[in-house]
């Protein structure tokens, strides 16, 4: 699997987070710039939920993605870009909230307040703590099932449109 394709596995759970979020709950929207208050409940409700750590292999993807890409130009290169990328993946670490401010403006601004800390109420629960523990697991076996059941879908699509052409006097 390559660096690409793990990121994007890592980061299906989050997008979909982030999508509903901003999507999802669109209508409930709050029309002014959330309050400072809502963004640092909004805040405390990523760091419970853990939402960013999805996006933590980002910056070291990129970087390595990059080196990757200079690498296929000259093979010659990784001794000194090795350092380089070390260098530049540490530089960047500061930049990861980048992502934690704009996912707690997304949550500020689908949810009042109030909301957002009756969900943190609940993620602090045990309840609320299991379904993080465990929703991981759900959503990714929910993926497996329904890539199988897509398949065994397309099969029987094909099937029963060679069954039609064939009555139409079509070879198989």
């Amino acid at each position: 699997m390559s660096v690409f394709q793990a990121l994007q596995r890592a980061a299906r759970p989050a997008a979909i987070a982030v999508a509903l979020v901003a999507f999802g709950a669109g209508a409930h929207a709050q029309t002014k710039q959330p309050s400072a208050a809502a963004l640092l409940v909004a805040k405390q409700l990523i760091t419970v939920t853990r939402t960013t750590t999805v996006f933590n292999p980002l910056i070291a993807g990129v970087v390595e993605q990059a080196k990757l890409f200079l690498l296929q130009q000259d093979p010659g290169l990784a001794k000194d870009l090795n350092p380089i990328a070390e260098k530049i993946r540490s530089d960047l670490q500061p930049r990861f909230s980048e992502i934690t401010n704009e996912v707690a403006l997304l949550y500020a601004q689908n949810f009042t307040e109030k909301e957002l800390k009756d969900i943190l109420v609940f993620y602090k629960s045990p309840t609320g703590q299991k379904l993080l523990d465990k929703q991981p697991n759900v959503i990714d076996s929910s993926m497996q099932y329904a890539q199988t059941w897509a398949n065994k879908l397309s099969d029987e699509v094909i099937a029963k449109m060679r069954d039609e052409l064939k009555k139409k006097g079509h070879k198989f």
